[in-house]
């Protein structure tokens, strides 16, 4: 992609998890003896003095030592550790919050026999190991994991106190969020491919968060009988996020209800192994003719950005802006068109990759080689609503209804103006979208009409699909199809769709993010009776980075 602003990502990390683990237990007593060992102390905090009213208040700054870091550690965990949740809780940065958590730890989570265990500080962070019991009418397991502390300095006096957030208490928590054990509110499901073979998040790393999906929407209605486990209990900002709940220890198995899946056990085994070659890709596989869903991996296990990412495609997007030039008579796949190296619109200036230009070129030839220019130009003769009414009315997004069985976004194209209209002509500006909106896309072209993406047959639960209210011309078809066919034959998606065709099309995408030296690399394709898309955060051009996934995946056939 070519030189423009940049579009900020949401982005959601966790903390590190470190190991480390020193530990002195006295004479049998719950209190540790804790050692901090570190790679030296950080410069002394100076005071600094603030006016307060009636006098001078002293508020400690400047960076922590590392004996302000030890001794608020030792308070926090000592405290957590003995059950005295209040002090544990005034050590910390939020005390409230940090309270209501760790009272529940006890008292709802039923966890006893805390043990825990500081691992090497570095600098104002702690890493520690826990080892507790599960105890529950009877029913004991012990659980075991590895957290992580940081001491700050408050901001009101200075006093160095733990940053509070919920992943303190245990990795998987987002602020929000409760740990509790008893009846687990939905039976656990069985979940199946296509083929009747059992799914698991061991065969299937990339299965755990879709699986977690299937219990929470099917668990009730699947036949199957509730057990008791530890579980964490999403709050409102995990929900809005449509993170599910997530079993952590099972006391006792409850029986399963049978739930089916279209995967396809072979194309989902390649789909793992494909983006394990990545550090962060994400790919979905379907069938354009159905909306089955055939496969869905990521190289990350935490969070479903396949299904549930909301980023910036790119150049994948001119995909759904060519089907509304063509259609509103500003663009003809072999009539001239134009790609300056530069254009201006709304007070932006749009560049092509390395300043390009074409002259005197078709807009088939300004698709293949991704030409942004050759969009920007033509904003000026659209409506602010134009993009988005053709994203919705005939590709079936950003309408947030469709019900593929698992929590899903739908993809994003809000009505913008001026310059961020334009952006959204190349898929930047507000446009957000996911692997499975992209395949999508590139299944609606094959087929010639949107078939819903689903996971789970609707016949199973006769729930309503989304459907897209109107299609394409068949001239608007058939110059889209061939734009793509070009694309994926002589394009910047011919290396990675070479001696696939000639029943094939493509199109490759780069999204420029804040913070990230390299782009996101995004590539959409379709062969015979399959389509797949896929995403590489921070790799560089899409078809360098996600090309080789989605390209290995179509060649396992139709």
């Amino acid at each position: 992609m070519g030189k423009r602003r940049r579009v900020a990502e949401r982005r959601k990390t966790r903390p590190a998890v470190v190991g480390g683990l020193i530990a002195v237990v006295v004479g049998g007593a719950a209190l540790g003896v804790y050692t901090l060992y570190g790679s030296g102390a950080s410069a002394e905090g100076r005071t600094q003095t603030a006016s307060a009213a009636g006098g001078h208040k002293a508020v400690k700054s400047g960076p922590l030592s590392a004996t302000e870091v030890q001794t608020t550690a030792e308070r926090f965990l000592t405290a957590w550790q003995q059950g005295r949740a209040t002090e544990a809780a005034a050590a910390t940065s939020d005390s409230a919050a940090a309270t209501a958590l760790l009272t529940g730890y006890t008292k709802d989570a039923h966890l006893k026999d805390v043990t825990l265990t500081p691992g090497t500080r570095t600098g104002a962070k702690v890493p520690f190991s826990v080892k507790a019991t599960v105890s529950y009418r009877g029913l004991t397991k012990p659980l075991a994991y590895d957290s992580a502390l940081t001491v700050v300095r408050r901001t009101t006096d200075g006093k160095p106190v733990v940053d509070w957030h919920a992943s303190v208490v245990h990795p998987d928590l987002r602020d929000g969020d409760t740990l509790v054990t008893g009846e687990s509110g939905t039976p656990p499901v069985k979940a199946l491919d296509r083929d009747g073979g059992e799914l698991t998040a061991a065969k299937y790393p990339s299965l755990g968060t879709v699986l977690d999906g299937l219990r929470e929407k099917y668990g009730k209605t699947a036949g199957g009988k509730a057990g008791i486990e530890l579980r964490v209990v999403r709050g409102k900002a995990a929900r809005t996020a449509k993170l599910s709940d997530k079993t952590l220890v099972e006391l006792s198995k409850g029986t399963p209800g049978t739930v089916k899946t279209t995967l396809s056990p072979t194309l989902q085994a390649a789909a793992e192994q494909q983006v394990a070659k990545q550090e962060r890709a994400s790919v979905v596989v379907m069938r354009p003719s159905t909306g089955e869903i055939l496969a869905v991996a990521n190289t990350s296990h935490g969070f479903n950005t396949a299904f549930q990412g909301s980023l910036a495609p790119g150049s994948t997007m001119k995909i759904i802006t060519s089907s509304l030039l063509i259609e509103k008579g500003l663009a003809s796949a072999d009539k001239a068109h134009p790609c300056p190296k530069t254009f201006t619109y709304g007070g932006w200036k749009f560049h092509n990759d390395n300043d390009f230009e074409i002259k005197g070129g078709t807009f088939k030839a300004s698709f293949a080689r991704s030409c942004n220019t050759a969009f920007i130009s033509q904003a000026k003769k659209l409506k602010n609503a134009d993009l988005t009414q053709q994203a919705q009315q005939v590709f079936g997004l950003s309408r947030d209804n469709w019900a593929i069985g698992v929590p899903s976004f739908d993809g994003a194209v809000p009505v913008q103006s001026a310059a961020q209209m334009a952006a959204s002509l190349i898929g930047q500006g507000g446009v957000r979208m996911n692997p499975l909106n992209m395949a999508s896309v590139a299944s609606t072209v094959k087929a010639g009409v949107f078939h819903q993406p689903y996971l789970v047959s609707p016949s199973v639960d006769h729930r309503k699909l989304a459907t897209a209210s109107r299609t394409m011309s068949a001239s608007t078809l058939s110059q889209l199809r061939e734009l793509m066919q070009y694309t994926a034959a002589y394009g910047t998606a011919a290396q990675a769709m070479s001696g696939l065709g000639p029943d094939y099309g493509a199109k490759t995408g780069s999204a420029e993010v804040d913070g990230q030296k390299k782009p996101n690399g995004w590539f959409t394709a379709y062969r015979g009776d399959l389509a797949a898309a896929g995403v590489v955060q921070a790799g560089g051009h899409g078809g360098d980075t996600a090309g080789p996934i989605v390209a290995a995946l179509l060649k396992m056939g139709s």
